[in-house]
């Protein structure tokens, strides 16, 4: 008769744990034989982003012999208080296909609200605001690939 093994396995626990934190994931699940096993973060953890560089752009040179004039470059973004991509995913504007949006251009935010979702690995994962202010811009569009540390969504 086979026998049944009493307890849990702690040690598959702690992997598991240690998994959610190295990969950023929200819940992890297994199944082995007769036995499933859950792990998830009970709270959203808030992370401090790297600070952004702010990038200025260069105006283009101009060719020795121009017959038309060079356009003007466009103005240099402040990304000082851009709010970066926590993973590699895909960035979602609004919770569901043709729902409002979380966040437009001139709204006002808090501390914690979420300001998009960036789906990793079938998983959605809220990106809330690092900080209180307005959004001045929205850098990324609704379904596109994201990178991690990438500009998001700029709170001011």
């Amino acid at each position: 008769m086979a026998e049944k093994k009493s307890g849990i396995d702690q040690a598959l626990i702690r992997d598991l744990a240690n998994i959610l934190n190295e990969t950023d994931l929200s819940e992890i699940e297994v199944e082995q034989e007769d036995l499933r096993i859950r792990v998830s973060r009970a709270a959203p953890q808030m992370m401090a982003m790297p600070q952004m560089p702010a990038y200025q752009v260069a105006a283009p040179v101009a060719p020795a012999v121009a017959a038309v004039p060079v356009a003007a470059a466009e103005p240099a973004r402040n990304l000082a208080n851009a709010v970066a991509a926590p993973m590699v995913g895909t960035a979602y504007l609004a919770p569901a296909p043709g729902a409002r949006p979380f966040i437009e251009v001139g709204s006002i935010v808090k501390e914690g609200q979420t300001l998009l979702i960036i789906e990793a690995m079938k998983t959605m994962n809220q990106i809330p605001a690092p900080r209180s202010g307005k959004v001045v811009e929205i850098l990324v569009e609704d379904g596109r690939p994201v990178e991690y540390g990438e500009p998001l969504v700029i709170v001011e």
